[in-house]
């Protein structure tokens, strides 16, 4: 755990959510001063990355439920992806104007590690809804501020969407402000789940029919997850396929080497043995056949082998989290070691670079509370560093603490009093 940063000393009412949030933010940035969040996307790559994101199909629910009001109120309604990045930024014209003079813009970059603590970037560390007011914000440029961010999930998959963020004055904080958000995150969801069943009768009925304006909306974001499973769970046009052990190691080598493999990369990754490419090539096969059934949009090419179109590994995920400092959220997609019972050597390898790499963050420095919930997964039941390293950081009177003692005793045989 990284020790109490001399800044933070000077705030000691600081809400608790808020202080961890801010040793995130010291961690990443060093000093709250001169920080301008980036713009990654010009006007016209972020409206082609818009248009082929899931959030683009429920846009309309989050204008008629809250951007519409928000007209003359001084109040921004802003949308942002998995990431941070602010998709969309909606409201009162003025308010848009004095939003941009602190980069709070369409393109812009509003993740906690690039901006500090904020309501978008820090509900995404989180994982659920949160409010900063005013100087609670790390970045000085926002003190004047107050944001409300509620994430939104994924209907069939739980992965996190984006988020939906409402900023301004005082009343962007307000007692029902938050109620609204959840609402109308919940409704995006419920009319985002309305149109994948539209989208499969659409499809049983005409399967030959070509695509109409509304049903080419980009409503999936596909994914695998070989997370605490022995068999993959791949998501794909709204449909919950388990695969073979091998499909799922296949599947999960191409989606992480979207620039493709050949043959024998590939059977090198999954088979431990040096087994004959004709045994890789047969598997492709039948995964193709499979696909094409189910997930047409998702057969794999050939020469290299390769996805056509992305998809989402929850392994991957969890470390692209751990890479910004969002070790919740990184904690609540970890349902475990990846694949535990998979002998390919790169899903081997995968399977530890994952764990590794979360131990380390989550021990290094991540909150006591964070490191508790990592202490309940079967891989850590055992590992007397980090149970004695939550005794270390838990206050004296936590009535966690007694169970965290005996458990450390039991791991070391012996009675354990101190820290």
């Amino acid at each position: 755990m990284s020790p109490t940063h001399p800044l933070l000393e000077e705030h000691p009412a600081m809400r608790p959510l808020v202080r961890e949030s801010w040793q995130r933010s010291l961690n990443a940035l060093s000093t709250p001063g001169g920080l301008t969040p980036p713009v990654v996307w010009e006007s016209r790559e972020l409206i082609e990355f818009r248009r082929q994101h899931p959030l683009a199909a429920i846009m309309p629910v989050i204008n008629k439920l809250l951007i519409e009001p928000s007209h003359d109120t001084g109040l921004l309604i802003a949308v942002g992806d998995e990431h941070g990045r602010l998709l969309w930024v909606e409201g009162d014209s003025a308010a848009r104007r004095h939003g941009e003079n602190i980069n709070f813009a369409t393109g812009a970059d509003w993740s906690e590690p690039v901006a500090g603590t904020s309501a978008p970037g820090t509900a995404l560390v989180l994982g659920k809804s949160v409010q900063i007011v005013g100087q609670e914000h790390f970045n000085p440029a926002v003190h004047s501020w107050s944001c409300t961010a509620v994430p939104m999930h994924d209907p069939d998959s739980g992965s996190i969407l984006g988020i939906v963020d409402i900023t301004g004055g005082a009343d962007a904080v307000g007692a029902n402000t938050l109620s609204l958000v959840q609402a109308t995150v919940a409704a995006a969801e419920a009319q985002l789940r309305i149109h994948r069943l539209e989208h499969q009768m659409d499809e049983r009925r005409s399967p030959g029919r070509p695509a109409t304006p509304a049903s080419t909306k980009p409503l999936y974001r596909d994914s695998l997850q070989i997370l605490g499973r022995d068999l993959g769970l791949l998501h794909v046009a709204g449909a919950a396929i388990t695969l073979s052990e091998r499909h799922t190691e296949i599947l999960a080598m191409m989606a992480l080497h979207p620039d493709g493999l050949s043959a024998e990369e590939l059977s090198d990754k999954v088979y431990p043995d040096g087994t004959s490419l004709t045994s890789i090539r047969a598997e492709m096969v039948r995964l193709r056949k499979l696909l094409l059934a189910v997930a047409p949009s998702l057969v794999p090419e050939s020469r290299p082998y390769r996805l056509p179109r992305p998809l989402v590994v929850d392994a991957e995920q969890v470390r692209n989290y751990l890479d910004r400092g969002a070790h919740r959220l990184a904690l609540n997609i970890y349902r475990g070691e990846v694949l535990p019972r998979s002998l390919a050597p790169a899903i081997s390898g995968l399977r530890t670079r994952v764990a590794v790499q979360l131990r380390e963050a989550i021990l290094n420095d991540a909150s006591p509370e964070v490191l508790l919930s990592y202490l309940q997964l079967p891989e850590a039941a055992d590992d007397v560093e980090a149970w004695r390293t939550a005794l270390h950081l838990l206050p004296p009177r936590s009535p966690k603490r007694s169970a965290v003692v005996a458990h450390v005793a039991e791991l070391e045989g012996e009675s354990v009093t101190g820290h």
